[in-house]
């Protein structure tokens, strides 16, 4: 809900302009003087200001003045408002930044179609400086994976793969004395058949002679 500031010092000002207002849907806070307005700018947050020109102890122009010089209050706009005989300074109006000006009686359409614009106003404003304020903020300090590597927790290597192999079972061959006796056995049967040709060569040998 869009709020406004409704400072001056006319009962019947208030009460038609809160009338007025409401009825639109708005929330209104009202001030009986300028030092009052000023003291509840921080909490009221409004997105429009009806300052009259002729308040006690600090006038529509210096509300003016004040809001429009402090950039938290840049989304504001500024309605100054007198009654139809009293004086309103529109060139000191326009200078200090007012963004409109009504007359007082309030009457209803001018009153609302001025409210409307500047409130419409404020609120992209209000969405504006919400923005550039987010693109403004410090980047968030970048995560493990995007930070610089000679700060980076060393990545263990992967470990090679271990390839299990299946023990290879011994075949347990002679001992020496085995293969000792095995030699001996076949010398024995190897001289034997040597022999045997030697003497069947000696024998034909001998009967040729």
């Amino acid at each position: 809900m869009s709020r406004i500031l409704l400072a001056d010092d006319s009962p019947h000002a208030q009460r038609m302009g809160e009338l007025i207002l409401r009825d639109e849907g708005y929330e209104v806070v009202t001030v009986t003087d300028g030092e009052t307005a000023l003291l509840r700018l921080a909490d009221v947050d409004p997105d429009v200001i009806l300052a009259d020109a002729l308040l006690p102890s600090r006038d529509g122009y210096e509300i003016c003045r004040y809001v429009k010089s402090q950039p938290r209050y840049r989304h504001a706009r500024v309605v100054l408002t007198a009654g139809a005989l009293e004086p309103l300074d529109e060139a000191e109006a326009a200078r200090l930044g007012a963004d409109a000006t009504v007359r007082k009686p309030f009457e209803a359409s001018v009153l609302l179609q001025t409210v409307r614009s500047l409130v419409e106003a404020a609120t992209q404003q209000r969405a504006a400086v919400a923005a550039q304020t987010l693109e403004e903020k410090p980047e968030e300090s970048p995560s493990l994976e995007a930070a610089d590597p000679a700060q980076a927790p060393p990545t263990s290597e992967p470990h090679p793969q271990v390839v299990a192999h299946a023990p290879v079972t011994s075949v347990s061959g002679p001992d020496a004395e085995e293969v000792r006796a095995a030699v001996t056995l076949a010398l024995n049967e190897a001289f034997s058949e040597i022999a045997d040709e030697l003497a069947a060569k000696v024998v034909k040998y001998l009967q040729k002679a």
